[in-house]
């Protein structure tokens, strides 16, 4: 992190917004310290704006996305013919 630091800098040489929070006589000098400040990380965005995204989040039965699916998409009757129980 870069700094910049001003030392014996007068009070009344300060901006007027600086002097008015510093309880301090106009003669006194201070030290002015400016640093940059931190980037906070950018807000994600959301994927979409549309209402329906996300509307089965709070099932417990998808719990399990990947084996949910999987039951999904497997056949519907076993390799000899007969018919799987749900």
């Amino acid at each position: 992190m870069n700094a910049v630091v001003i030392e014996h800098v007068p009070v009344a040489e300060l901006p007027p917004a600086w002097r008015e929070k510093l309880a301090k006589a106009t003669s006194a000098l201070v030290t002015v310290r400016i640093e940059e400040e931190a980037q906070a990380a950018p807000a994600e965005e959301f994927a979409t704006d549309d209402p329906l995204f996300g509307m089965w989040r709070d099932r417990e039965d998808m719990a399990d996305v990947a084996g949910y699916v999987r039951k999904l998409r497997a056949s519907r009757f076993n390799d000899d013919g007969t018919r799987r129980d749900g």
